[in-house]
C-alpha cells in the first residue's frame, strides 16, 4: 500500500527553535517518523513525502530513516510550498502515484487502527474516503483550528474550518484515488490550492466516504500545547505491561514513566538503563552487607529506586522503537543477578550481626525461591492464557520482583531482615509449588 505524506509547511505556530516541524521530537522520536511507523503498522509499505520548508534537512533525515525501517521513501520537492496551500503539495505527487494510496499529514499523530479502518473500507468507483471523528467534545481537538466535517448516510456532505453545522472532525487521514488529483487541478485553476477545497468538490458529487473512527486516538500537533498533549498520549500508550505485578502497577509505573519521559529526550539506550538499574541494585546489596542500620535503610531505598528504574528500560524501548529480543533477554538476566545480590546482601547483613546457620538457610531459601519463581513465570503465564482464553489484561496476583523489592524495603526500614528473608523464602517457594500444581493439571 502506497502512502503519501505532506510535510512541506512552515509550522509557524511553533517557536523558531523548531526549524522543521516534521522533525520536532515527540519524546525523542520526530513527528514524521511516528506517522510513518503508524502507517507501517497498518500495512503501508512504500512512502512518498512532499517536502518544502527546510526540505534538505528533512530529506537527509528521510534518507537515513528508510534503511532503518526497511521501507522505500521517495522525496518529492515542492518548490512553491510558501505560495501553495496543502492541496498544492498533494498535487506534486500526481506523477508518482498510479493507484490507490493513503494520504496522511506529517503533523497528525494517529493510532494505526484509524489507517486500518480506511484500508478495510475502500470506496468503490474510484471515490475517496476520509476518517472522521464524531466526538465533538474530544479534548485533543483544537476548536480554533480543526477542520470540521458534516456527513450523512456514510458520505461527507461538507468540510471546512468555518462550518457552523457539523457532526465530526477531519482526522487528516484519507484513502484516495486519482479522482483527488483531478479535483485538486480543478480547484487550482480557480485559485484555491487547499486540500479541503478539492475534498469539498468531491463531496458535492457524493464521492467522499466518511469512515467513522470515533473513539480512536489522533491529534494535530500544531503548537506547543498540542505537542505536550501528544507526549502525554504517547507516554500513556507505552505505560505498563500485561504481566505487571501490583507494586509495578500502582507504585513503580507512575514513577518510572516520569523518569522515562525525561530519559527519552537523551541519547541513552534501553540496555544502558538496564545496566544502570542493575548497578543500583549492586550498590544496594553492598550497603546491606555493611551491617549497620543506616546503611540498611539506604540500601532499601536504593533497591526500590532500582526497581522503579527497571521499568524505564522497556518504556524507553517502546517510546523510541528500540526494543529487541536481546534487550529483553539482557534485562531478564540482569534482574536475576540483581535479585540474588540483594538477597545475598541481606543474608550477609545477618551474618555480620551475629546470625549464622539460620541466616544462611533462610537466605538460600529466599534466593532459590526468587530465581525459580522467575524461571516458572513464562510457563505459568502460558498455562493461564490457555486455561482462560482471552485473558488479555487480567493480571491476577503476581508475586514478582516488584513485590520482593518492596518487601525488602519494608524489612530494611523496620530492621526486620530475618523476617523479611523468611517471608520471601516461604511465599516465593509456595508460589512455585502452586504453579507446578496448576501446570500439572493442564497436561
Amino acid at each position: 500500500m502506497d502512502c503519501l505524506i505532506i510535510a512541506a509547511g512552515l509550522g509557524s505556530r511553533f517557536s523558531p527553535k523548531h526549524n522543521s516541524k516534521p522533525l520536532i521530537p515527540v519524546l525523542g522520536v520526530p513527528l514524521i517518523e511516528r506517522v510513518i511507523r503508524s502507517a507501517i503498522a497498518a500495512g503501508a509499505d512504500e512512502f512518498y513525502v512532499v517536502v518544502g520548508h527546510r526540505g534538505s534537512t528533512l530529506t537527509n533525515f528521510l534518507h537515513e530513516l528508510a534503511p532503518r525501517l526497511d521501507r522505500s521513501i521517495t522525496v518529492i520537492e515542492n518548490g512553491n510550498w510558501d505560495k501553495l496551500e496543502n492541496g498544492g503539495s498533494v498535487l506534486k505527487a500526481r506523477d508518482f502515484l498510479t493507484g490507490p494510496f493513503l494520504l496522511l499529514m506529517a503533523d497528525h499523530l494517529l493510532e494505526p487502527d484509524i489507517v486500518r479502518s480506511l484500508i478495510s473500507q475502500r470506496p468503490s468507483n474510484g471515490d475517496i474516503a476520509l476518517a472522521v471523528d464524531g466526538d465533538l467534545n474530544n479534548p485533543l481537538a483544537d476548536m480554533t483550528d480543526v477542520t470540521r466535517v458534516s456527513h450523512s448516510s456514510g458520505k461527507v456532505t461538507e468540510i471546512g474550518k468555518g462550518l457552523v453545522r457539523f457532526n465530526a472532525f477531519d482526522t487528516g487521514a484519507f484513502y484516495c484515488s486519482d479522482v483527488l488529483f483531478d479535483a485538486l487541478e480543478y480547484c487550482d485553476h480557480r485559485g484555491d490550492t487547499s486540500l479541503s477545497a478539492a475534498v469539498s468538490r468531491l463531496a458535492d458529487q457524493g464521492r467522499v466516504l466518511a469512515v467513522d473512527v470515533t473513539g480512536r486516538t489522533w491529534i494535530d500537533v500544531d503548537d506547543q500545547a498540542a505537542l505536550k498533549k501528544a507526549e502525554s498520549l504517547t507516554m500513556k500508550a507505552v505505560r505498563g505491561k500485561m504481566n505487571d505485578g501490583p507494586v509495578s502497577t500502582y507504585l513503580n509505573r507512575p514513577l518510572s514513566t516520569l523518569i522515562s519521559r525525561v530519559l527519552s529526550r537523551y541519547p541513552i539506550s534501553p540496555n544502558q538503563i538496564s545496566l544502570i538499574s542493575f548497578l543500583a541494585s549492586a550498590v544496594a546489596a553492598g550497603l546491606f552487607a555493611v551491617g549497620s542500620y543506616p546503611t540498611l535503610i539506604a540500601g532499601g531505598l536504593v533497591a526500590q529506586f532500582a526497581s522503579i528504574l527497571d521499568g524505564s528500560d522497556g518504556e524507553v524501548a517502546r517510546l523510541k522503537y528500540q526494543g529487541s529480543d536481546y534487550g529483553g533477554w539482557l534485562d531478564s538476566v540482569l534482574d536475576r543477578y540483581a535479585d540474588a545480590l540483594l538477597l545475598f546482601g541481606l543474608t550477609w547483613h545477618l551474618f555480620v550481626n551475629g546470625s549464622t546457620d539460620v541466616a544462611f538457610i533462610v537466605g538460600f531459601g529466599s534466593i532459590a525461591g526468587s530465581l525459580v519463581l522467575s524461571y516458572t513465570a513464562q510457563r505459568y503465564d502460558a498455562v493461564r492464557g490457555a486455561k482462560t482464553p482471552g485473558l488479555g489484561s487480567k493480571k491476577g496476583l503476581r508475586l514478582g520482583r516488584d513485590v520482593r523489592v518492596l518487601v525488602i524495603l519494608i524489612g530494611a526500614l523496620t530492621n526486620q531482615v530475618l523476617v523479611t528473608l523468611a517471608v520471601i523464602a516461604v511465599t516465593m517457594n509456595l508460589e512455585v509449588i502452586r504453579r507446578l500444581v496448576v501446570g500439572r493439571g493442564h497436561e
